[in-house]
């Protein structure tokens, strides 16, 4: 069902552009309809095979046809929305007769180097954000604790052993204390090349690799993502607490878009967070919601991915309806939330204004109350 969106999707958008393509000067003087119409068809079905094709295939041909499926989609987004927004403003032509074709090709063009920079930025390593939080609770021999944590990897047919070893090599040189994966280690579909178990297995941290759940990891029901988290020998916060030293307590939830889409009800916050010692609490979520109930919890971090922070400027306007944290941090009742935009990428490896990134968390130990006088 899910590609049978994508593919209708894609062929919605591919309609409009070349649509409205046609009717720019300098393609329809040059380009006979013909072999425009061609080429479109020609797109189209490139399109297709990489969804029902290159999605769950295999080798150097299925990977090549994912790379370009996804690319594709994404340039016709852009391209559409810069034609939407030029058709808007003249009317569909009614407004500018004569001027609206000239536009249209203007925005194309826009399109096209918004595009580029899309792929470059999408290639480029993550980069590290730097935080710092003030933490009630933490025992003063846990001040500067250093938490660095990854979400949404993605990998697989695009993004493979190579790509995850330079990872691991980026967050093991930021000598953390604490590492955290906040969900969603596999993309769900392709087979990605080489020992992702090995690479994995060199995330190291003195106070150990925890986890959480993403959406992947539920794709297929227990999936090849889960089980992979598994292996790795991680310890995988599944709706339960668990006190890494004397005073700093991790909590993690199974992801909450999983459960509302599988309309699972229940407080998986509330059972995670129930019963757990004194001291300060970090809450692990891939999906950035309830964060109102973990504050009220006394919770005094959230931590959370899922939302790539849209990844594809103009669509985190369409993302942030549903998840309103976006990405960075927000405070919500006097506890900070950070969420990652992603270390990966999902789907096309293209990303405009809103890099890959690796979080790096210093703890802080709340000041100590003076008394009076």
């Amino acid at each position: 069902m899910f590609m049978t969106m994508l593919v209708t999707a894609g062929t919605l958008l591919q309609a409009y552009v070349f649509w409205r393509a046609a009717s720019v000067p300098a393609i329809r003087g040059r380009v006979p309809r013909p072999v425009l119409v061609g080429l479109g068809v020609a797109l189209w079905a490139s399109l297709f095979l990489s969804f029902y094709l290159g999605h769950d295939g295999a080798g150097a041909l299925a990977r090549l046809l994912e790379f370009f499926g996804m690319t594709w989609l994404a340039m016709l987004f852009l391209a559409f929305v810069a034609l939407i927004v030029t058709d808007l403003l003249t009317g569909f032509g009614v407004l500018l007769p004569r001027l609206a074709p000239r536009l249209r090709g203007w925005a194309l063009l826009a399109a096209g180097m918004l595009s580029v920079i899309a792929l470059v930025q999408g290639m480029r390593p993550p980069v590290v954000r730097d935080y710092e939080v003030r933490l009630a609770g933490l025992p003063p021999g846990m001040d500067g604790t250093v938490l660095v944590a990854v979400s949404d990897l993605h990998l697989g047919s695009l993004l493979g052993e190579r790509w995850l070893s330079a990872r691991v090599a980026q967050v093991q040189a930021l000598r953390p204390d604490l590492v955290i994966l906040l969900g969603d280690l596999l993309e769900g579909h392709g087979q990605a090349e080489g020992d992702l178990l090995g690479d994995l297995r060199r995330l190291w941290a003195p106070l150990g690799v925890w986890a959480v759940t993403g959406n992947h990891e539920s794709h297929g029901g227990r999936g090849a993502s889960a089980r992979l988290l598994e292996e790795t020998g991680f310890q995988v916060l599944h709706d339960r607490w668990a006190e890494v030293r004397p005073g700093l307590v991790l909590a993690g939830v199974d992801d909450l878009t999983s459960r509302r889409r599988s309309g699972q009800g229940g407080d998986p916050v509330g059972r995670a967070l129930a019963g757990r010692p004194a001291g300060a609490t970090i809450l692990l979520s891939h999906t950035p919601w309830e964060a109102e109930k973990a504050a009220a919890a006394g919770v005094g971090l959230m931590l959370s991915g899922h939302t790539h922070g849209g990844q594809i400027w103009p669509f985190d306007y369409l993302t942030q309806t549903v998840y309103p944290l976006l990405g960075g941090r927000y405070e919500v009742d006097g506890m900070p939330v950070i969420v990652c935009r992603g270390t990966g990428t999902w789907g096309p490896r293209m990303r405009l204004w809103r890099p890959s990134e690796i979080l790096r968390v210093r703890l802080q130990a709340a000041a100590p109350t003076k008394g009076p006088d």
